[in-house]
């Protein structure tokens, strides 16, 4: 924090009108598996410092790894070209936050490589099967370390731990298939690297020798991985307080109904043991729960404090600097982001929903899902992983098929929800909560 505040109270001496400093310390261990066996191990420390300086309304910027004088009148130099930001009000002040359970573990923080590589030769040995050709996949294990610090008063510090796993098992009997295992966790006693591997190896497993399936219309089942690729790249980003200020989400005005009845989503940041768990976001501002839909009803946005001003109104805290693999970093101008973006769960089980289903599509996993057209809520994306014929309650693997729907339509047509919700990483996401749902009515055709 020492350093947070001294470059704040150096940037006041110096002219700014305003200043905001964030600074991050970061522990990092990475195992990536490649060909069923480790094939790298890395750790790396990582500090960085990001500031934030107003004058005249000017908004410039920097990141870098030590303070420096030097570096505080370059930035404050370079807001004299910029424009004026006639909207911007101020950076937020101190405010109390809510704690949260399960966010910060001290055996991920003493760690060393070694154990480690323990895990993940778990999750590898998990996974091994005589009909499984190749493993790949990755182990994170971050710390970090945040502070924040401004001229409204803002003093905010937060210890945080991550650790996430990933096999892909691949299976070469006949028509090449995959299977994926993914685990995630704030503390070292809620994550289960055997289960990793274990679901990895079902899935392939399961989906060897699949049949080609004609092109038709019909109920599909999304398991929790595959919930998550849509709700991230998909759903998520028509809440946006700026996408829908500029009209490009699919949801045209708040108050309607764009979900059937039962349907919430909602930004959990104070989900013990989540991914996205923090008490104050990367602005400082206190983190809360925020539903975008409830029971059905469009009901809020999300914003960072810059596109709240903008907008006139106030920020919900969500202002995000992303962390690569994960937890947060000091990119000087933050985005706005959910923290936990979060399907509530529903009453029945996955094998219920299966057995209630006479004609239909398991899905496991989703590739490349992104939206067509994003103003209509038209998307793609390609099932490869996991994928199974469903006819009177029983299951038959099916080899890939490509997807295209539209949205608003799919949230209309959700005729179950499970009660198995997840924390699952979506590719080069943010993290998100979800159960398994079946909707109606989709068009599929074979690859």
């Amino acid at each position: 924090m020492s350093d947070c505040t001294s470059i704040v109270s150096l940037a006041q001496k110096l002219g700014a009108d305003e200043c905001e400093a964030a600074s991050c310390v970061k522990k990092i261990i990475t195992v990536r598996i490649t060909d069923s066996e480790i094939a790298e191990i890395k750790q790396n420390h990582i500090e960085s410092i990001g500031i934030r300086i107003i004058k005249d309304k000017k908004i410039s910027s920097a990141q870098f790894n030590t303070p420096e004088p030097q570096r505080l009148k370059d930035t404050l130099s370079m807001a004299k070209n910029l424009s004026r930001r006639e909207f911007w009000g101020s950076f937020p002040g101190q405010s109390n936050t809510t704690s949260i359970e399960k966010t910060n573990d001290s055996k991920i923080w003493n760690m060393d490589p070694s154990q480690v590589v323990e895990l993940a030769q778990i999750m590898i040995d998990s996974t091994l099967h005589q009909k499984i050709t190749r493993i790949s996949g990755s182990l994170n294990l971050v710390c970090d370390d945040f502070q924040i610090a401004n001229t409204s008063g803002l003093h905010k510090s937060e210890k945080a731990t991550y650790i996430s796993g990933l096999i892909n098992a691949d299976s070469e009997i006949g028509t090449l298939v995959s299977g994926i295992g993914q685990a995630n966790s704030r503390t070292l006693d809620g994550f289960d690297p055997q289960k990793i591997g274990t679901d990895a190896r079902q899935m392939c497993v399961n989906s060897i020798n699949p049949d080609t399936i004609a092109q038709k219309t019909t109920s599909m089942i999304l398991e929790p991985q595959a919930v998550g690729e849509i709700l991230y790249f998909v759903l998520g980003p028509n809440f946006n307080l700026k996408t829908f200020s500029e009209k490009r989400s699919c949801f045209a005005k708040k108050n309607a109904k764009i979900a059937v009845d039962g349907f919430d989503l909602v930004d959990e940041p104070h989900m013990p043991n989540s991914l996205g768990a923090k008490t104050f976001d990367d602005e400082g501002v206190p983190t809360r729960p925020n539903h975008y839909i409830k029971n059905g009803i469009f009901e809020n946005t999300y914003s960072d404090t810059y596109n709240a001003f903008k907008e006139n109104t106030t920020s919900s805290g969500n202002a995000c600097r992303f962390g690569v693999p994960l937890g947060r970093a000091t990119d000087p101008i933050p985005v706005c982001a959910p923290h936990n973006l979060t399907i509530s769960s529903g009453d029945q089980t996955q094998d219920e929903i299966i057995k209630d289903t006479k004609d239909g599509i398991l899905v496991g996993r989703l590739w490349y899902t992104y939206p067509v057209n994003p103003i209509k809520g038209d998307f793609s994306c390609t099932a490869r992983s996991g994928i199974f014929e469903i006819k009177n309650g029983t299951v038959f693997p099916i080899k890939s098929v490509r997807i295209i729907h539209n949205l608003p339509i799919l949230l209309q047509n959700i005729s179950a929800i499970g009660n198995n919700s997840k924390v699952v990483l979506p590719w080069a996401g943010l993290p998100v909560t979800c159960p398994t749902i079946k909707c109606d009515g989709i068009f599929v055709s074979s690859i």
